[in-house]
């Protein structure tokens, strides 16, 4: 990564920065939630986007019409890491190229430790940690060889504090703070960076089936906020594209919380 000269400083203008065209970027879960907020601001830089998921693509088809032909989707199962491989193979054949991953398809499994299986507990893990590092490895040597690539890793306020009944969420959540670190470590010096948001409590379907039938745990999460209000999820669209922007491109090992203050809310 070179300074800025002297004559880029003189012309130096703060939009090009944020500017995504040209950028290609691969979405898992980008069909619905978060992921689909996610979509909208990479694309709304200028961005393409791939989006990975497992709904039918009719479905799918419905959520990302509003885009045009600046998405195209894959159906593919993240559990199923012999074929990511292919799936990433593909995408670099249609768009020509990839520069940017976010890792954000996810599930959820709430349930105490004396009622969770394993296989409950495993399949969380399945679709988180390891599917992800399976998409990370994938583009990786893309990313290396090309010398420029962003990998973004959707964390959660359980990588940090104690949640009951999402013990393989939590796990999992917190499995991608090493991640980052240690993909940091290996990357960097390729002009690959790797960060993780960690989003607080979002509007969104995911969140209310953690609370919609549980007014106690939506009273002491509300209560911990200090901005009182949940975010949207467009919060986290237009951090991840910032972290995928130019402007991020020192930044690299980071997670940071799109929470409203509730990290260190009273």
């Amino acid at each position: 990564m070179s300074a800025f000269t002297e004559e880029e400083m003189k012309s130096f203008s703060m939009q090009g920065w944020y500017d995504l065209h040209g950028e290609v970027a691969i979405v898992t879960g980008g069909a619905s939630g978060l992921g689909l907020a996610i979509v909208r601001c990479l694309i709304s830089a200028g961005a393409e986007v791939a989006v990975v998921a497992s709904r039918a693509p009719e479905a799918a088809a419905e959520a990302l019409i509003e885009f045009g032909d600046r998405v195209r989707y894959y159906q593919h199962d993240i559990t199923d890491t012999e074929t990511t491989p292919a799936l990433v193979e593909q995408v670099v054949k249609d768009f020509g190229k990839v520069t940017i991953l976010v890792n954000n398809a996810g599930n959820h499994c709430k349930k105490f430790i004396w009622d969770m299986t394993v296989e409950d507990y495993k399949s969380v893990l399945d679709v988180h940690l390891v599917g992800s590092f399976a998409m990370s490895k994938a583009v990786a040597p893309y990313f290396k060889e090309q010398r420029h690539g962003r990998i973004i890793f959707q964390a959660s306020m359980t990588s940090y504090i104690g949640q009951p009944q999402v013990c393989g969420y939590a796990t999992a959540k917190a499995g991608f703070l090493g991640m980052i670190h240690v993909l940091t470590a290996e990357l960097a010096e390729y002009g690959v960076t790797v960060n993780a948001i960690a989003p607080g409590w979002i509007d969104t379907p995911m969140f209310h089936k953690a609370v919609d039938n549980d007014p106690p745990r939506l009273a002491k999460i509300m209560g911990r906020i200090p901005a009182k209000s949940v975010g949207d999820p467009m919060d986290i669209g237009m951090v991840t594209a910032f972290l995928c922007s130019k402007a991020a491109r020192y930044i690299s090992g980071s997670c940071i919380p799109v929470d409203g203050g509730a990290l260190i809310g009273f």
